[in-house]
């Protein structure tokens, strides 16, 4: 009897200490299977913040083409539309073709050294890729212009922090502006930015640069007009230090009627920066008009002369059809353009692609 009622209770037990087993398994599997939709929860909103994203994204490329487009609008109007008119009204591709197209180049301000090599390289491209069909040669020009866009240096920013950006160009190609442009970018892309007034010779540069400030909401040194320009940008380097600032840009005068007076001043400049900020990045942006087409160009070669320049900011390609001077630049100067300017916003001065430039240059309607 005691065996049966012991036996009973062990039965008993065991089947308690399965129902246990069961009922565990049963919690963790809910747990597990709470865990795995709220895996999955999490994974379907990453999925759809990705989504989002590459959604603004293109929607911003978009916007950014667009406006691209329309910036060019003068230029494709010298260009593109005489091309595709061109293309249209030759049945095969011949030499008279290639003259005709080389003349449009050369009238478009691409000048005619950059433009008998682009002739000649697209002559050969449509060799080598057995081109028969006119209707072709516009997608091999493409090519080729994107080649004489494209130097042997980068066409990126570098702002590595710290940074400092000197300016330079001559007066009236858009140089405060470009710099006032350029500071809203670089704070709307979440760096600490402040502008140094090294332009001290011309009172109303000084007050610009100012005017900029305020707008985009950075800070600006500066000193009183006839002031050393050293002085200025010695000054912006100590604030840079102390305010831990990611990206310091320096507007310099523009001269170029004196070439050694301003050989002497940037190289005063420069001597600053090495001695006081030796572990900044350091970039040299020149600033074109595109409207003076190729004294753009000629303006390029004389501050060449007098700075390392790395980098190209060209202006004002929207109030022009002489936007072919770009070619001339990169081609003759292998100075990378960095940014373009195709519009008065702030946010009109974009990063320059070959590829997309001239894309939007000679994409149709």
């Amino acid at each position: 009897m005691f065996k049966n009622l012991f036996r009973g209770k062990k039965e008993k037990k065991i089947e308690k200490d399965e129902a246990l087993i069961v009922e565990n398994e049963i919690i963790e599997e809910n747990i597990n299977t709470g865990k795995n939709i709220e895996e999955n929860t999490e994974n379907i909103e990453t999925n759809l913040e990705q989504k989002e994203q590459e959604i603004q994204e293109t929607k911003e490329k978009s916007s950014f083409f667009s406006k691209l487009k329309n910036g060019l609008s003068k230029t494709r109007q010298g260009i593109t539309e005489r091309i595709d008119t061109l293309f249209k009204s030759h049945v095969k591709i011949d030499e008279d073709l290639l003259e005709e197209l080389e003349e449009i180049l050369i009238t478009s301000d691409i000048g005619m050294d950059t433009t008998l090599k682009i002739i000649d390289s697209l002559r050969d491209k449509i060799k080598s890729k057995n081109i028969t069909e006119v209707s072709e040669v516009k997608t091999v020009l493409k090519e080729v212009l994107v080649e004489y866009l494209t130097t042997t240096k980068d066409n990126s920013l570098d702002i590595t922090p710290p940074s400092i950006i000197l300016v330079i160009g001559v007066n009236g190609v858009g140089k405060t502006t470009s710099i006032g442009k350029l500071s809203y970018n670089l704070k709307n892309s979440g760096k600490k930015v402040l502008l140094a007034a090294g332009d001290t010779f011309r009172a109303a540069a000084i007050d610009q640069l100012n005017i900029w400030g305020d707008r985009v909401g950075i800070n600006v040194i500066s000193h009183q007009e006839g002031s050393d320009p050293a002085a200025t940008v010695f000054d912006a380097i100590q604030a840079s230090k102390a305010r831990k600032i990611d990206v310091l840009i320096c507007d310099t005068a523009g001269r170029l009627h004196n070439k050694k007076n301003l050989m002497n001043e940037l190289s005063k400049i420069f001597k600053i920066i090495e001695r006081e900020y030796p572990e900044a990045n350091k970039e040299v942006l020149l600033v074109l008009d595109a409207t003076t087409g190729q004294n753009a160009v000629s303006q390029a070669k004389t501050f060449k002369e007098v700075a390392d320049i790395t980098g190209i900011i060209l202006t004002k390609l929207d109030g022009t059809a002489k936007g072919g001077v770009i070619l001339s630049i990169t081609s003759e100067l292998d100075i990378p353009v960095k940014f373009i300017g195709v519009g008065e916003g702030k946010e009109d001065l974009q990063p320059f692609e070959p590829e997309r430039f001239i894309e939007a240059l000679l994409s149709e309607d």
